[in-house]
């Protein structure tokens, strides 16, 4: 045997002499890369040769490799022995897997025959079933069919022995009650077995017992009505019940005890023509005979815990043949024609409900009677929106005429012994004032309507608003006069000064009795309901307020266009004082007194003294001055500007004209100017309108324009002291 031949190792570089295999891989060595499905070698050098040695790359790598192939030799190792001794270990298998396969055949075979014969029994099981179940619902019939039949017998019995005569009605009503509760029976009977010929041999003897025994039950019933009996009405209502027959008994009621006395009290009133149409005293007398004669039988419908809560004689009795009643003999009540006769029998109406309502034992009764199709039917005949709006025209067109009319016109004589009106003086606020108050009247309005009515008072201080404004601009001629202010063309201050005072009637009025008197009627709605009408009601008379400051400023444009007239006296001055050698003046202009003339009379006047609080004609007073003095001043400057315009021109036309005659002078013109004794007037005329202001109460110095005219022509020794 020859030695084995020894391979000696492939030489080793310097670097894999000193290379520590035990050392871990450098930090931008990562091996993992190597698994990665979309390695590329040339990326991975091209992206390390950047900041590595090629050198250091090509022996991390070797020494990778070389990791790599140590951990392979390993493996192989470990598992060499079971490798090599496998085809040992495989002999025979073939022989083995034949030897098993045997018994799981065998097995599946049992299985097979198992599962067979459990379907099996459960087939026969349920088949078993449907057979019982269908002999169960055969012999349900049957004995729903046989159970039919003795109960038909048993009421046809019942009834016969009912119709022999029983000893008392109570008795009667009793056996009535057990034949409901049988035929009740029988009902349930022959839902079961519908469709049978037995069954509907049956139907005729069925019908003939249903009759006798609704025949029986309806004379029972009226028999009780008549004669008030409780125990009888209160079998018969439980037999109807059990019937399941309310209509009827609801019917017999109606036309029996209802009806009657309903056509006596209506249709006898409307053929004597004693009340017209009118329908309080009808319900009147309906109240009373509901009180008396039907009490019983609703309070007995209404009794807790006795299922007796599906009548509504209230409905479907009362209030049905009442409807029927009207409509046949006073369909006119209906006929919002008439708005204030509708509305008294509407609310006629509306109070016989709430009695009915009254009867109802519980919240949700009341909810279930509103709800019934007669009672939406009884609400449905008061048309209350076409009574709005004929009221809409009634109360809206009565303040348009009145507000289209060409002139103011007052309601009363003034006393000149009275200090203040405490009511209105113009037609047209008048009627406003009615119209607002109109709106909430009892015999106006519907509750129901309660928001239209608010609407329309909305309206109508809307449409006042509009003729102040109207009334306002006619006076500036801004804009074409609109129908009914025609009067505003040619006003006084006396006019304006009514409408200043009903203006500041009527916002107090409405700020005050009528927005209270609005919350006190609506004071069954919720707070917030409350605060947006009070708060509408207020913005609405706010607008109408607003338009206090233009008719203030109006009256003030009459008083001072008609003071300006006196100014128109100025021309005269200025040529006076320019043109004539008069020495300078000594006393005021006359036009002077009638400056403030028209102010005084205003302030003095009945109108002024009786519809302007003190305020009032102070601050008029102040204004008046302070706007007529503006205008004073204003041409009080113009003429002047003219004069020294015209002096100066004068002046250069001397002067030029010496120049051409050669001729000189060393002195000074020692004359006063035009312009001196023209400002020296103004001066004396201005000291004679501030004695007419202090006259009046004001100091003028207080009057800012009055200063401006005082440094305009005053004196220069005189200019910083402003004395009268």
């Amino acid at each position: 045997m020859s030695d084995p031949v020894v391979t000696l190792p492939s030489p080793r570089s310097a670097g894999d002499l000193f290379w520590d295999d035990s050392r871990p891989p450098p930090l931008w060595f990562n091996p993992s890369l190597f698994l990665s499905p979309v390695f590329d070698s040339d990326s991975f050098i091209s992206d390390h040769r950047t900041f590595v040695p090629f050198d250091t790359l090509r022996s991390e790598l070797r020494s990778h490799l070389t990791s790599l192939n140590s951990d392979l030799l390993d493996h192989i190792n470990r598992d060499y022995s079971d490798f090599v001794n496998l085809s040992s270990k495989l002999v025979d298998v073939d022989a083995t897997a034949l030897r098993m396969r045997a018994p799981l055949l065998e097995l599946r075979e049992e299985i097979n025959a198992f599962r067979g014969s459990v379907e099996d029994a459960r087939v026969a099981r349920a088949s078993g079933l449907d057979r019982r179940c269908e002999a169960e619902a055969a012999r349900e019939v049957l004995e729903s069919s046989l159970e039919a039949f003795r109960v038909v017998s048993k009421v046809e019995k019942l009834i016969q022995e009912q119709q022999d005569g029983a000893s008392t009605r109570e008795s009667q009503s009793m056996l009535l009650e057990r034949i409901a509760s049988e035929l009740n029976r029988l009902k349930f009977h022959m839902v079961h077995a519908q469709n049978l010929l037995f069954i509907e041999n049956l139907e005729k003897r069925i019908q003939s017992a249903t009759v006798l025994f609704d025949a029986s039950l309806r004379h029972c019933f009226i028999d009780g009505l008549n004669n008030s009996d409780a125990s009888v009405l209160y079998n018969c209502l439980r037999a109807y019940a059990a019937t399941d027959n309310v209509k009827s008994a609801e019917e017999v009621f109606r036309t029996t005890i209802v009806a009657p006395f309903i056509h006596k009290v209506i249709a006898h009133e409307a053929y004597d023509g004693t009340l017209g149409d009118e329908l309080e005293n009808d319900y009147k007398q309906i109240k009373h005979f509901i009180a008396k004669d039907c009490k019983m039988l609703l309070e007995l419908s209404s009794t807790g815990k006795s299922g007796l809560h599906v009548f509504n004689f209230l409905a479907n009795s009362i209030l049905k043949e009442v409807l029927s009643a009207i409509q046949k003999v006073k369909p006119r009540v209906f006929s919002p024609g008439r708005p204030t006769e509708f509305l008294k029998n509407y609310k006629a109406s509306l109070d016989f409900l709430a009695y009915l309502e009254g009867f109802c034992p519980s919240r949700s009764a009341v909810t279930k009677f509103r709800a019934e199709a007669i009672c939406i039917e009884f609400m449905k005949q008061w048309n209350v929106g076409v009574y709005f709006s004929l009221r809409f025209q009634e109360i809206a067109g009565g303040l348009d005429s009145a507000l289209t009319s060409a002139s103011l016109i007052l309601v009363q004589d003034f006393d000149s012994d009275k200090r203040s009106s405490p009511t209105l003086v113009l037609r047209q606020s008048v009627t406003l004032y009615e119209s607002l108050r109109s709106c909430w009247k009892e015999d106006v309005l519907v509750f129901s309507a309660a928001d239209k009515f608010l609407r329309l008072a909305l309206q109508l201080l809307s449409r006042y608003c509009n003729w102040v404004s109207s009334a306002v601009n006619a006076r500036k001629g801004n804009a074409s006069v609109s129908p009914g202010c025609e009067w505003a063309v040619s006003a006084t201050a006396e006019d304006f000064v009514c409408v200043i005072h009903d203006v500041n009637f009527l916002v107090s009025e409405v700020r005050g009795d009528y927005v209270g008197h609005i919350s006190h009627y609506l004071s069954s709605c919720s707070s917030e309901v409350l605060d947006v009408v009070r708060k509408s009601m207020l913005q609405g008379v706010e607008s109408l307020e607003n338009f206090l400051p233009l008719l203030k400023k109006t009256i003030i444009e009459i008083i001072v266009d008609k003071s300006v007239e006196e100014l128109s006296q100025l021309k005269g001055i200025a040529a006076t004082c320019m043109m004539s050698n008069k020495p300078l003046p000594v006393r005021h202009s006359p036009y002077v007194v009638g400056l403030l003339r028209p102010l005084k009379a205003f302030l003095e006047g009945d109108k002024a003294k009786h519809f302007l609080t003190h305020e009032i004609r102070e601050e008029l007073l102040f204004d008046t001055l302070t706007e007529l003095t503006r205008r004073y001043y204003e041409l009080v400057a113009e003429r002047l500007s003219e004069a020294r315009k015209t002096e100066t021109f004068l002046q250069k036309s001397r002067e030029n004209a010496q120049k051409r005659a050669g001729v000189t002078t060393g002195v000074a013109d020692q004359n006063v100017s035009g312009t001196e004794k023209m400002c020296m007037q103004l001066f004396l005329d201005l000291q004679e309108y501030g004695r007419n202001i202090s006259a009046l109460g004001l100091n003028p110095e207080d009057i800012e324009p009055y200063c401006s005219l005082w440094k305009c022509v005053a004196p220069t020794d005189r200019l910083n002291t402003i004395s009268v």
